[in-house]
Protein backbone atom coordinates (compact mmCIF):
# COMPACT_ATOMS: atom_id res chain seq x y z
CA UNK A 1 0.00 0.00 0.00
CA UNK A 2 1.61 3.69 -0.19
CA UNK A 3 2.20 5.32 2.66
CA UNK A 4 1.30 8.71 1.56
CA UNK A 5 -1.57 9.98 -1.02
CA UNK A 6 0.92 12.06 -3.55
CA UNK A 7 1.20 9.53 -6.02
CA UNK A 8 -2.25 8.53 -6.97
CA UNK A 9 -4.41 11.06 -5.73
CA UNK A 10 -6.14 9.11 -2.89
CA UNK A 11 -5.76 8.94 0.74
CA UNK A 12 -4.95 5.31 1.92
CA UNK A 13 -7.27 3.35 4.97
CA UNK A 14 -4.03 3.42 6.99
CA UNK A 15 -3.16 6.99 6.87
CA UNK A 16 -6.15 8.74 7.93
CA UNK A 17 -7.57 7.53 11.82
CA UNK A 18 -11.12 5.64 11.66
CA UNK A 19 -12.84 8.85 13.10
CA UNK A 20 -11.70 10.77 10.09
CA UNK A 21 -12.11 9.18 7.31
CA UNK A 22 -14.62 10.49 5.16
CA UNK A 23 -16.80 7.68 2.88
CA UNK A 24 -15.63 7.29 -0.65
CA UNK A 25 -15.22 4.29 -3.19
CA UNK A 26 -12.30 2.01 -3.58
CA UNK A 27 -9.65 2.66 -5.92
CA UNK A 28 -9.00 -0.59 -7.39
CA UNK A 29 -5.19 0.19 -7.85
CA UNK A 30 -4.26 1.22 -4.27
CA UNK A 31 -6.88 -0.37 -2.45
CA UNK A 32 -7.47 3.56 -0.85
CA UNK A 33 -10.57 5.46 -0.53
CA UNK A 34 -11.14 8.57 -2.75
CA UNK A 35 -10.18 11.79 -1.30
CA UNK A 36 -13.18 13.62 -0.26
CA UNK A 37 -14.32 15.92 -3.05
CA UNK A 38 -12.97 19.54 -3.52
CA UNK A 39 -14.97 22.41 -1.93
CA UNK A 40 -18.12 23.40 -3.56
CA UNK A 41 -17.91 25.79 -6.48
CA UNK A 42 -18.71 29.23 -5.42
CA UNK A 43 -21.97 30.96 -6.09
CA UNK A 44 -20.61 32.92 -8.88
CA UNK A 45 -19.73 30.02 -10.74
CA UNK A 46 -23.76 29.21 -11.22
CA UNK A 47 -24.67 32.51 -11.75
CA UNK A 48 -22.57 32.73 -14.42
CA UNK A 49 -23.69 28.89 -15.97
CA UNK A 50 -27.49 30.67 -15.43
CA UNK A 51 -26.11 34.07 -17.19
CA UNK A 52 -24.54 31.49 -20.28
CA UNK A 53 -27.86 29.82 -20.54
CA UNK A 54 -29.59 33.20 -20.97
CA UNK A 55 -27.09 34.46 -23.73
CA UNK A 56 -28.00 30.20 -25.60
CA UNK A 57 -31.82 30.94 -25.34
CA UNK A 58 -31.27 34.90 -26.46
CA UNK A 59 -28.99 33.38 -29.63
CA UNK A 60 -31.31 30.84 -30.67
CA UNK A 61 -33.91 33.58 -31.09
CA UNK A 62 -31.56 35.68 -33.71
CA UNK A 63 -33.29 38.77 -35.09
CA UNK A 64 -37.26 37.56 -34.92
CA UNK A 65 -36.73 36.94 -30.91
CA UNK A 66 -36.03 40.99 -30.60
CA UNK A 67 -37.98 42.53 -27.60
CA UNK A 68 -42.01 42.64 -28.37
CA UNK A 69 -43.01 46.37 -27.19
CA UNK A 70 -44.89 46.57 -24.11
CA UNK A 71 -48.48 47.99 -24.32
CA UNK A 72 -49.17 51.62 -22.96
CA UNK A 73 -51.71 53.76 -22.14
CA UNK A 74 -52.63 57.45 -23.68
CA UNK A 75 -52.81 59.50 -20.56
CA UNK A 76 -53.52 62.73 -21.84
CA UNK A 77 -57.14 63.51 -20.81
CA UNK A 78 -57.76 65.35 -23.86
CA UNK A 79 -57.34 62.15 -26.17
CA UNK A 80 -60.79 60.64 -25.75
CA UNK A 81 -61.63 58.88 -29.39
CA UNK A 82 -58.36 58.09 -30.63
CA UNK A 83 -58.64 57.06 -34.17
CA UNK A 84 -55.62 56.85 -36.15
CA UNK A 85 -52.16 56.13 -34.92
CA UNK A 86 -48.99 56.33 -37.01
CA UNK A 87 -45.45 55.68 -35.72
CA UNK A 88 -42.57 58.53 -35.92
CA UNK A 89 -40.03 58.23 -38.39
CA UNK A 90 -37.73 60.78 -36.96
CA UNK A 91 -39.04 60.09 -33.12
CA UNK A 92 -38.28 56.73 -32.38
CA UNK A 93 -40.50 55.94 -29.50
CA UNK A 94 -42.85 58.30 -30.85
CA UNK A 95 -46.61 57.72 -32.09
CA UNK A 96 -48.94 60.43 -33.91
CA UNK A 97 -52.51 60.14 -33.15
CA UNK A 98 -56.08 62.40 -32.93
CA UNK A 99 -59.22 62.34 -31.71
CA UNK A 100 -62.21 61.73 -33.46
CA UNK A 101 -64.80 64.18 -34.65
CA UNK A 102 -65.62 67.90 -32.43
CA UNK A 103 -61.99 67.91 -31.34
CA UNK A 104 -60.19 70.59 -33.08
CA UNK A 105 -57.38 70.91 -35.47
CA UNK A 106 -55.12 69.28 -33.29
CA UNK A 107 -52.39 66.26 -33.65
CA UNK A 108 -50.58 64.59 -30.81
CA UNK A 109 -46.98 63.15 -30.34
CA UNK A 110 -47.46 60.49 -27.65
CA UNK A 111 -44.25 58.74 -25.83
CA UNK A 112 -44.67 55.10 -25.79
CA UNK A 113 -42.88 54.65 -22.64
CA UNK A 114 -44.35 56.76 -20.37
CA UNK A 115 -48.27 57.56 -22.45
CA UNK A 116 -47.61 60.96 -22.12
CA UNK A 117 -48.38 63.68 -24.70
CA UNK A 118 -45.07 65.20 -25.55
CA UNK A 119 -46.28 67.50 -28.11
CA UNK A 120 -49.73 68.87 -29.39
CA UNK A 121 -49.39 70.46 -33.15
CA UNK A 122 -51.96 72.92 -34.12
CA UNK A 123 -52.73 73.03 -37.63
CA UNK A 124 -53.59 76.15 -39.40
CA UNK A 125 -54.72 77.27 -43.15
CA UNK A 126 -57.55 74.36 -43.40
CA UNK A 127 -61.21 74.68 -42.99
CA UNK A 128 -62.99 73.10 -39.42
CA UNK A 129 -62.69 69.57 -39.47
CA UNK A 130 -65.86 67.28 -39.68
CA UNK A 131 -64.37 63.61 -38.88
CA UNK A 132 -61.11 63.32 -38.92
CA UNK A 133 -60.32 59.35 -38.60
CA UNK A 134 -56.91 58.49 -39.76
CA UNK A 135 -53.44 59.68 -39.74
CA UNK A 136 -49.74 58.75 -41.81
CA UNK A 137 -46.22 59.61 -42.14
CA UNK A 138 -45.21 59.85 -45.69
CA UNK A 139 -41.51 59.28 -47.31
CA UNK A 140 -41.50 62.81 -47.75
CA UNK A 141 -41.26 63.47 -44.01
CA UNK A 142 -44.89 64.98 -43.81
CA UNK A 143 -48.10 63.73 -41.84
CA UNK A 144 -50.53 62.96 -43.58
CA UNK A 145 -54.34 63.63 -41.91
CA UNK A 146 -57.74 62.29 -43.29
CA UNK A 147 -60.46 64.02 -42.57
CA UNK A 148 -62.24 61.92 -44.46
CA UNK A 149 -64.97 60.20 -42.15
CA UNK A 150 -68.79 60.64 -42.54
CA UNK A 151 -71.00 59.99 -40.43
CA UNK A 152 -74.07 60.45 -42.34
CA UNK A 153 -73.45 56.88 -44.68
CA UNK A 154 -71.58 58.60 -47.39
CA UNK A 155 -73.61 61.84 -48.17
CA UNK A 156 -70.72 64.58 -48.44
CA UNK A 157 -69.46 65.14 -52.12
CA UNK A 158 -65.86 65.58 -50.84
CA UNK A 159 -63.75 65.17 -47.72
CA UNK A 160 -60.32 66.36 -47.21
CA UNK A 161 -56.62 65.39 -46.39
CA UNK A 162 -53.85 67.73 -44.68
CA UNK A 163 -50.42 67.28 -45.07
CA UNK A 164 -47.88 68.92 -42.82
CA UNK A 165 -44.47 68.63 -42.34
CA UNK A 166 -43.39 66.20 -39.23
CA UNK A 167 -41.83 68.81 -36.35
CA UNK A 168 -38.07 68.30 -35.94
CA UNK A 169 -38.28 68.76 -32.24
CA UNK A 170 -41.33 67.62 -29.95
CA UNK A 171 -43.30 70.68 -28.50
CA UNK A 172 -46.54 72.41 -28.79
CA UNK A 173 -46.46 74.36 -31.92
CA UNK A 174 -48.76 75.78 -34.51
CA UNK A 175 -47.97 75.02 -38.08
CA UNK A 176 -49.59 75.97 -41.65
CA UNK A 177 -51.17 72.71 -43.18
CA UNK A 178 -51.64 71.72 -47.08
CA UNK A 179 -55.56 70.93 -47.56
CA UNK A 180 -56.65 68.74 -50.20
CA UNK A 181 -60.05 68.29 -51.39
CA UNK A 182 -61.10 64.47 -51.78
CA UNK A 183 -63.00 62.77 -54.06
CA UNK A 184 -64.45 59.26 -55.30
CA UNK A 185 -64.65 58.21 -58.51
CA UNK A 186 -67.90 56.10 -58.01
CA UNK A 187 -70.07 58.59 -55.40
CA UNK A 188 -69.56 59.36 -51.66
CA UNK A 189 -67.81 56.75 -49.67
CA UNK A 190 -67.81 56.82 -45.77
CA UNK A 191 -63.71 56.14 -44.50
CA UNK A 192 -61.79 55.96 -41.57
CA UNK A 193 -58.34 54.34 -42.87
CA UNK A 194 -55.44 56.51 -44.84
CA UNK A 195 -52.34 54.96 -46.09
CA UNK A 196 -49.39 56.41 -47.44
CA UNK A 197 -47.08 54.18 -49.01
CA UNK A 198 -43.61 54.48 -47.88
CA UNK A 199 -41.69 54.23 -51.02
CA UNK A 200 -44.11 55.95 -53.93
CA UNK A 201 -45.87 58.44 -51.63
CA UNK A 202 -48.98 57.42 -53.50
CA UNK A 203 -51.99 57.63 -50.78
CA UNK A 204 -54.82 55.21 -50.22
CA UNK A 205 -58.46 55.32 -48.74
CA UNK A 206 -60.01 52.46 -48.07
CA UNK A 207 -64.25 53.16 -47.27
CA UNK A 208 -66.26 50.81 -44.99
CA UNK A 209 -68.15 48.15 -45.30
CA UNK A 210 -71.27 49.46 -46.89
CA UNK A 211 -73.48 48.70 -49.67
CA UNK A 212 -71.66 45.60 -51.16
CA UNK A 213 -68.51 45.96 -49.44
CA UNK A 214 -65.71 48.21 -48.22
CA UNK A 215 -62.65 49.04 -50.90
CA UNK A 216 -59.48 50.41 -51.41
CA UNK A 217 -59.13 53.49 -53.60
CA UNK A 218 -55.96 54.97 -55.28
CA UNK A 219 -54.92 58.54 -55.17
CA UNK A 220 -53.33 60.39 -58.05
CA UNK A 221 -49.42 60.17 -58.17
CA UNK A 222 -49.27 63.12 -56.56
CA UNK A 223 -51.79 65.37 -54.09
CA UNK A 224 -52.87 68.60 -55.68
CA UNK A 225 -53.95 71.64 -53.16
CA UNK A 226 -55.67 73.06 -56.87
CA UNK A 227 -59.17 71.86 -57.76
CA UNK A 228 -60.03 68.00 -56.56
CA UNK A 229 -58.24 64.60 -55.91
CA UNK A 230 -60.17 61.76 -57.68
CA UNK A 231 -59.73 58.28 -55.60
CA UNK A 232 -60.45 55.53 -57.74
CA UNK A 233 -61.42 51.70 -56.57
CA UNK A 234 -58.85 49.48 -56.91
CA UNK A 235 -59.64 46.56 -54.96
CA UNK A 236 -62.52 45.43 -52.71
CA UNK A 237 -62.26 44.26 -49.38
CA UNK A 238 -64.18 42.07 -47.21
CA UNK A 239 -63.88 44.04 -43.54
CA UNK A 240 -65.85 46.48 -41.93
CA UNK A 241 -62.47 48.60 -42.18
CA UNK A 242 -61.78 51.24 -39.25
CA UNK A 243 -58.00 51.88 -40.24
CA UNK A 244 -55.06 50.41 -41.98
CA UNK A 245 -51.09 51.08 -42.37
CA UNK A 246 -48.19 50.12 -44.85
CA UNK A 247 -45.23 48.21 -43.48
CA UNK A 248 -41.74 50.58 -43.63
CA UNK A 249 -40.38 48.65 -46.48
CA UNK A 250 -44.21 48.68 -48.38
CA UNK A 251 -43.95 45.02 -48.70
CA UNK A 252 -47.25 44.34 -46.58
CA UNK A 253 -50.62 46.14 -46.14
CA UNK A 254 -52.48 45.63 -42.71
CA UNK A 255 -56.12 46.56 -42.85
CA UNK A 256 -57.66 46.04 -38.99
CA UNK A 257 -61.80 46.57 -38.36
CA UNK A 258 -63.04 46.61 -35.02
CA UNK A 259 -63.29 42.70 -34.29
CA UNK A 260 -60.55 41.91 -37.54
CA UNK A 261 -57.56 42.12 -39.73
CA UNK A 262 -56.42 40.97 -42.57
CA UNK A 263 -52.94 41.01 -44.22
CA UNK A 264 -52.24 41.47 -47.52
CA UNK A 265 -48.67 41.40 -49.62
CA UNK A 266 -48.62 44.39 -51.73
CA UNK A 267 -47.36 43.69 -55.20
CA UNK A 268 -46.97 46.11 -58.48
CA UNK A 269 -49.76 48.79 -56.42
CA UNK A 270 -52.53 46.06 -55.63
CA UNK A 271 -53.40 44.10 -52.33
CA UNK A 272 -52.96 40.34 -52.06
CA UNK A 273 -54.83 38.72 -49.34
CA UNK A 274 -52.38 36.95 -46.84
CA UNK A 275 -55.28 36.16 -44.45
CA UNK A 276 -56.15 37.20 -41.29
CA UNK A 277 -54.35 38.99 -38.39
CA UNK A 278 -55.00 38.89 -34.61
CA UNK A 279 -56.50 41.36 -32.78
CA UNK A 280 -56.67 42.40 -29.59
CA UNK A 281 -60.15 42.37 -27.66
CA UNK A 282 -60.35 46.40 -27.76
CA UNK A 283 -62.94 48.63 -26.29
CA UNK A 284 -63.48 49.94 -29.28
CA UNK A 285 -60.71 48.68 -32.32
CA UNK A 286 -60.04 52.22 -34.24
CA UNK A 287 -56.34 52.59 -35.59
CA UNK A 288 -53.33 50.23 -36.35
CA UNK A 289 -49.66 51.09 -36.74
CA UNK A 290 -46.41 48.80 -37.94
CA UNK A 291 -43.56 49.47 -35.21
CA UNK A 292 -40.57 51.43 -37.09
CA UNK A 293 -38.52 47.88 -37.89
CA UNK A 294 -41.97 45.97 -39.65
CA UNK A 295 -42.78 42.89 -37.10
CA UNK A 296 -45.03 44.14 -34.84
CA UNK A 297 -48.80 45.79 -34.98
CA UNK A 298 -49.75 48.51 -32.94
CA UNK A 299 -53.39 48.44 -32.04
CA UNK A 300 -55.41 51.75 -30.76
CA UNK A 301 -58.34 52.18 -29.36
CA UNK A 302 -61.33 55.07 -28.54
CA UNK A 303 -61.87 55.98 -25.05
CA UNK A 304 -60.33 57.83 -22.17
CA UNK A 305 -56.73 56.25 -21.04
CA UNK A 306 -57.82 53.95 -23.76
CA UNK A 307 -54.44 51.39 -24.46
CA UNK A 308 -52.26 50.66 -27.33
CA UNK A 309 -51.36 47.40 -27.66
CA UNK A 310 -48.90 45.18 -30.03
CA UNK A 311 -49.06 42.24 -31.94
CA UNK A 312 -46.35 40.36 -33.11
CA UNK A 313 -45.98 39.00 -36.82
CA UNK A 314 -45.13 36.39 -38.61
CA UNK A 315 -44.48 34.16 -41.44
CA UNK A 316 -45.68 35.66 -44.73
CA UNK A 317 -47.16 38.35 -42.63
CA UNK A 318 -43.67 39.34 -41.65
CA UNK A 319 -42.41 42.74 -44.41
CA UNK A 320 -40.11 41.51 -46.78
CA UNK A 321 -37.39 43.40 -45.34
CA UNK A 322 -37.33 41.77 -42.13
CA UNK A 323 -37.88 38.23 -43.61
CA UNK A 324 -34.92 38.67 -45.47
CA UNK A 325 -32.87 40.04 -41.96
CA UNK A 326 -34.16 36.73 -40.53
CA UNK A 327 -33.17 34.44 -43.55
CA UNK A 328 -29.37 36.26 -43.20
CA UNK A 329 -28.69 35.80 -39.86
CA UNK A 330 -29.96 31.77 -40.59
CA UNK A 331 -27.68 31.82 -43.00
CA UNK A 332 -29.90 31.50 -45.79
CA UNK A 333 -31.20 27.90 -44.75
CA UNK A 334 -34.57 29.12 -45.01
CA UNK A 335 -34.10 29.81 -49.02
CA UNK A 336 -34.92 33.42 -48.99
CA UNK A 337 -38.21 32.85 -47.00
CA UNK A 338 -40.26 30.76 -49.09
CA UNK A 339 -39.81 28.15 -45.36
CA UNK A 340 -41.99 30.63 -43.42
CA UNK A 341 -45.08 28.88 -44.73
CA UNK A 342 -48.68 30.58 -44.04
CA UNK A 343 -49.11 32.55 -40.78
CA UNK A 344 -48.80 31.29 -38.10
CA UNK A 345 -47.74 28.04 -39.09
CA UNK A 346 -44.28 26.18 -38.15
CA UNK A 347 -41.64 26.41 -40.81
CA UNK A 348 -38.99 23.37 -40.23
CA UNK A 349 -36.13 23.31 -42.03
CA UNK A 350 -32.55 22.85 -40.70
CA UNK A 351 -32.34 26.57 -39.43
CA UNK A 352 -35.37 25.47 -37.35
CA UNK A 353 -33.54 21.97 -35.78
CA UNK A 354 -30.54 24.37 -34.72
CA UNK A 355 -32.61 26.41 -33.10
CA UNK A 356 -34.69 23.85 -31.28
CA UNK A 357 -30.97 22.34 -30.17
CA UNK A 358 -29.90 25.75 -28.63
CA UNK A 359 -33.07 26.36 -26.82
CA UNK A 360 -32.87 23.10 -24.71
CA UNK A 361 -29.39 23.36 -24.42
CA UNK A 362 -29.79 26.71 -22.83
CA UNK A 363 -32.94 24.95 -20.66
CA UNK A 364 -31.06 22.61 -19.42
CA UNK A 365 -28.01 24.80 -18.30
CA UNK A 366 -30.26 27.09 -16.51
CA UNK A 367 -31.91 24.25 -14.99
CA UNK A 368 -28.67 23.19 -13.70
CA UNK A 369 -27.98 26.41 -12.36
CA UNK A 370 -30.74 27.37 -10.29
CA UNK A 371 -30.71 24.07 -8.90
CA UNK A 372 -27.23 24.61 -7.59
CA UNK A 373 -28.20 28.29 -6.38
CA UNK A 374 -31.33 25.98 -4.81
CA UNK A 375 -28.68 23.55 -3.15
CA UNK A 376 -26.64 26.49 -1.69
CA UNK A 377 -29.43 28.05 -0.11
CA UNK A 378 -30.45 24.91 1.84
CA UNK A 379 -26.92 24.59 3.45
Amino acid sequence: MMADDATCGYVTLATRPREGRRRGRLCPMCAAVRRPRSPRRPLPYATGVAAGALALLAAAGGPAAAAEPDAFTLTDPRITESSGLAASRTHPGVYWTHNDSDDGPYVYAVDAATGRTVATVTLRGIGAPRDVEAISVGPDGRIYVGDIGDNLGGSWDHVWIYRFPEPAQLRDTTVTAEQFTVRYADGPRDAEALMVHPKTGRVYLASKKQGGGAALYEGPVRLSAAGSNTFRRVAPIDLWVTDGAFSPDGSRLVLRGYFGAQAYRWRDGRPEALGPVAVPLQRQGESVSFTPDGRTLMYGSEGRNSQVEPVALSGEQLPDAARRDDDAADGGTSGGGTAAGRPGEWSGGASSYGKGALVLAGATALVLAVRSLLRRGRR
